[in-house]
C-alpha cells in the first residue's frame, strides 16, 4: 500500500480531504416555518384521511411518531425545540386506507404543568421558575434543591421485550399502548441498573436482545455504560428486569464527559463515539442555583479529537486500541458492519458541534433576513464512512495506511501502540450540497443493520428542518430526491414489501407538513426503488415538526430472518450455504421453523415463508 502523508510534528496523517461540513451554500429568502413549532390540540380518537393516488394494499400496521406538541403553559414559554411536551402520533394503514390519532404523553411533567397552567418542571433549555405560592425565603431555598430530571419522553418510540415505550435521554421512559397511544407506566432505568439515563436510540439483535448506552455519575466522576436487555420477559409485568451493564468506560475528562445522542452496532461490536460536544458537570449540578437551564452546560471544544471506542458485545471486553479522528459531531449513526478484518462505521457528521444551540424556538420562529442568518451560520451534516482495522497488534507498522479495501478513500494509520488515526471517506457526491446535507438517516434495518448495505435514506436540510427526502446509492454515490417547494417531510421510514428480493424493494413512509397551509398535513408513500410518489393520505389537523418514527407491524405479522450461522436469506438464494432459519413474530419471539444442510439454488423467500406456515 502507498504511504499516507504524515505530518512531521505529531506523526498524524495530513487530512487532504476537502473540509466540506462548514463550507455552506448561503441561502436567501427562506420560508418561515413558525407554524411548525406551535402548540396543537390532540386528536385522541381515530379520524379518516383523504387518500390521493394509491397506498399499496400490502402495507399494514401503524406509523408511530414522537415529538414536541405543546410549547407553553399559561404565560410561561419553553425556550428550546427539545423542551416541548411529548405528543404521540399514529397513522394506521389497512387495505389502502389510513386513519390518524394523537395524544399527549401523560408524563408527570405534562400533568403537573397542566394542573398549575405554568411550567413547573425544568427541561433541557428551560428552567422552571420558583413556585409563586412560596414565600420569598422558600423560593430562595428552592434554588439549592436538586433539579428533578424530566420524564417528558418526546424523542422516539422504542421496544424492549416486545413492549412499546417512548423515550428521551433521562432515566425515565413511559410504556405506552401503541394501539390507542395511552400512557401505561413510568419506568425508571436507575431502578434496574446503575445508570442516570439512556439514549432514545437502542439497537436490536435478530432475537430481540436490545443494546443501549447510558451515563452514570458518582463521586469519582462520569462513566459511559453499555447496556444489554434480554429479549423476553420472565413475568408478564416485566419491564427492564434482567438488564445488565456490559462494561463501563471512563471519559477522557471525568468532569466533562461527552454528550451523545446515539451509538453504532455491528455484528460483534458496539461502537461509542466520544465527541468534543462536552457537558460541564459542575455547571449541571449548579444550574438551578445559578438560574440557568441544563443546555447552558453543554459546549463544543474543537481542540479535542473524536475517539471511537469498540466493545465486544458478547463479552463486554473493551478494545485496547483507540481509533481517533479530528473533531466532529454526530447525532445519528447510519450503520456499522465488519468485513475482511475491518469495521466500517457510517454516520452523519458535521465539522462543528454547535447545532444544539441553534434550535432555540425563537430561532425557528424567525423570518426574513434573521431566519436566513440563523441557517447560514449553521454547519451542514454529511454521511461519512470511517474504516477501522480490527487486527492491530504490536507488529503492525506505524505511519502506513492500513486500509486495503478496494476503491476506499478512507485512511487508517497506526500512530502509536494503541492508537490509530482515521480519516473518513464521503458517502455522497457534490450534488448533496444542493440539498443542505443529510440527516435523520434510515436503512432497511431489518435485513441490513450490521451488514454490508447499499441504500441510505434521509432528509435533506436546505432549511432548519428537513425539506426534502433523499435516497443515496452508496455503490456510486448517486442521489434520488423527492422535493416539493414549501413542503417539509419528516424522517423517512423504510417498509419492505412482502416479496422483497432486492434491498430497496418496498416503500418509504414520511409525514409531510405544510406551514403555509392550515391543516396541510399528509402521510406520503414513495416507491423506495424509484422514489416516485405512490400516494398520500391527507389529515385535517395541524402538526408540529417532530423527531423520530417507528413502524409497528400488525399483530401476527412475521418476518423471516437468518440465524447466526446464516447472515441473511440471500445466502440461501445464492446457494452458498445452509443453516437454521428463524421466524420473528410481532412479539419479538423467535422459533426455529426449518433446518436444512443444502440451500436451493433458486430459493424464494416469500415461498419459503408460506411453506413454513408464516405470513411474510
Amino acid at each position: 500500500m502507498p504511504m499516507s502523508p504524515v505530518s512531521s510534528d505529531n506523526n498524524k496523517p495530513v487530512d487532504d480531504h476537502e473540509v466540506q461540513g462548514c463550507i455552506n451554500m448561503p441561502l436567501k429568502g427562506l420560508e418561515t416555518i413558525a407554524p411548525l413549532v406551535c402548540s396543537v390540540k390532540e386528536t385522541p380518537e381515530p379520524i379518516s384521511t383523504k387518500v390521493q393516488g394509491t397506498i399499496p394494499s400490502w402495507i399494514s400496521g401503524s406509523l408511530l411518531r414522537n415529538g414536541p406538541g405543546k410549547f407553553e403553559f399559561g404565560n410561561t414559554h419553553y425556550n428550546h425545540w427539545f423542551d416541548g411536551m411529548a405528543m404521540l402520533h399514529q397513522f394506521r394503514i389497512d387495505k389502502g386506507q389510513v386513519t390518524y390519532r394523537s395524544r399527549f404523553l401523560q408524563s408527570d411533567a405534562y400533568k403537573k404543568n397542566s394542573e398549575w397552567d405554568r411550567i413547573m418542571m425544568s427541561e433541557f433549555g428551560t428552567l422552571a421558575l420558583p413556585d409563586p405560592c412560596q414565600n420569598l425565603f422558600q423560593r430562595f431555598l428552592s434554588r439549592f434543591e436538586r433539579m428533578e430530571p424530566t420524564d417528558n419522553a418526546n424523542v422516539s418510540f422504542v421496544k424492549y421485550k416486545s413492549d412499546y415505550y417512548v423515550s428521551t435521554e433521562t432515566n425515565f421512559m413511559h410504556k405506552v399502548n401503541p394501539e390507542n397511544l395511552k400512557t401505561l407506566e413510568k419506568v425508571d432505568w436507575s431502578k434496574f441498573i446503575a445508570v442516570n439515563g439512556a439514549t432514545a436510540h437502542p439497537h436490536y439483535d435478530p432475537d430481540g436482545t436490545t443494546y443501549n448506552m447510558g451515563n452514570s455519575y458518582g463521586t469519582k466522576g462520569a462513566q459511559y455504560n453499555f447496556i444489554r436487555v434480554p429479549p423476553e420477559k420472565t413475568h408478564a409485568s416485566d419491564s427492564l428486569q434482567g438488564a445488565k451493564v456490559l462494561c463501563s468506560i471512563e471519559p477522557v475528562n471525568k468532569s466533562h464527559p461527552s454528550y451523545y445522542h446515539s451509538f453504532a452496532m455491528s455484528e460483534n461490536f458496539v461502537v461509542f463515539i466520544e465527541q468534543p460536544i462536552k457537558m460541564d458537570l459542575l455547571k449541571i449540578v449548579t444550574a438551578k442555583m445559578r438560574g440557568k437551564p441544563l443546555s447552558e452546560a453543554i459546549y463544543w471544544d474543537p481542540h479535542q479529537e473524536t475517539i471511537f471506542h469498540l466493545v465486544d458485545k458478547h463479552t463486554g471486553e473493551v478494545s485496547s486500541v483507540k481509533y481517533q479522528t479530528k473533531a466532529l459531531s454526530t447525532f445519528h449513526q447510519i450503520n456499522a458492519f465488519e468485513e475482511d478484518g475491518f469495521l466500517m462505521v457510517d454516520m452523519c457528521c458535521s465539522d462543528d458541534g454547535q447545532a444544539i444551540n441553534n434550535y432555540l424556538i425563537q430561532n425557528l420562529r424567525k423570518s426574513g433576513d434573521a431566519l436566513d442568518e440563523v441557517y447560514n451560520n449553521m454547519c451542514r451534516v454529511y454521511p461519512r464512512r470511517f474504516v477501522l482495522p480490527l487486527n492491530v497488534t504490536s507488529e503492525t507498522l506505524t505511519g502506513q495506511n492500513l486500509n486495503t479495501r478496494p476503491s476506499s478513500k478512507a485512511t487508517c494509520v497506526k500512530i502509536s501502540d494503541d492508537k490509530v488515526f482515521c480519516q473518513h471517506e464521503n458517502l455522497h457526491g457534490d450534488d448533496l450540497h444542493e440539498y443542505g446535507g443529510l440527516e435523520f438517516p434510515q436503512i432497511n434495518y431489518g435485513r441490513y443493520n450490521t451488514r454490508p448495505y447499499r441504500y441510505l435514506y434521509g432528509c435533506g436540510f436546505s432549511h432548519l428542518v428537513g425539506d426534502s427526502l433523499l435516497k443515496m446509492d452508496l455503490k456510486d454515490n448517486t442521489l434520488k430526491v423527492w422535493y416539493r417547494k414549501c413542503l417539509y417531510p419528516s424522517e423517512p421510514v423504510f417498509v419492505p414489501s412482502h416479496d422483497a428480493v432486492e434491498e430497496d424493494d418496498g416503500v418509504i413512509l414520511s409525514v409531510v407538513l405544510t406551514p403555509s397551509q392550515d391543516k396541510g398535513t399528509f402521510l406520503l408513500v414513495l416507491d423506495a426503488k424509484t422514489f416516485e410518489e405512490l400516494g398520500r393520505a391527507s389529515v385535517p389537523v395541524n402538526m408540529p415538526y417532530g423527531f423520530h418514527a417507528h413502524r409497528k407491524e400488525e399483530s401476527g405479522e412475521t418476518k423471516c430472518v437468518a440465524a447466526e450461522n446464516t447472515r441473511d436469506w440471500e445466502t440461501w438464494h445464492r446457494g452458498s450455504r445452509g443453516g437454521t432459519h428463524l421466524c420473528l413474530d410481532s412479539n419479538g419471539k423467535s422459533r426455529v421453523l426449518w433446518r436444512v444442510t443444502t440451500a436451493a439454488a433458486e430459493f424464494n423467500r416469500s415461498a419459503w415463508c408460506v411453506a413454513s406456515g408464516t405470513l411474510e
